[in-house]
């Protein structure tokens, strides 16, 4: 997930989907397929029930935000014996940047964050939040195999 804040830091523009050449040939009848992501944070053994409570009902607002900010089928998987938590999704906008801004702009997604935050311990040397911006509360992590 190239360097940013939670998950839903901006970027610069070169993570942009037009920006790093993806859309080549696309016009505004085709959709952008999409770019995954993944990040890893580790999980503070004390919080793995609570993480696990809130998780089961997240807020509608960060819900509604993470839609509208062109997130899909974004998972977050715990692995009890390391406390890593994986967390993956997909960004099918076409300005991942601003989407991004808009999700760090909703009162009720960084209040999500504080709570949520509390709950674990970043991999990021340095990181302090979600919402600080960089470096980054959730440890980007590169894709290295793929299939459809």
């Amino acid at each position: 997930m190239s360097s940013q804040s939670h998950l839903w830091s901006a970027t610069s523009s070169t993570d942009s989907p037009a920006a790093s050449g993806n859309r080549p040939g696309l016009d505004s009848r085709t959709r952008y397929p999409g770019r995954r992501f993944a990040q890893i944070v580790k999980l503070k053994p004390e919080f793995v029930d609570k993480y696990k409570e809130v998780h089961a009902a997240v807020w509608p607002e960060v819900l509604k935000q993470i839609k509208d900010c062109n997130i899909q089928d974004y998972s977050i998987f715990h692995d009890p014996e390391t406390g890593i938590l994986f967390a993956s999704f997909k960004y099918v906008g076409y300005d991942y940047a601003g989407d991004m801004e808009r999700m760090r702009e909703n009162p009720k997604v960084r209040e999500w964050w504080r709570m949520t935050d509390g709950m674990q311990e970043s991999l990021v040397p340095g990181a302090k939040d979600s919402e600080s911006g960089e470096p980054s509360w959730w440890k980007p992590i590169e894709e290295v195999f793929y299939t459809p």
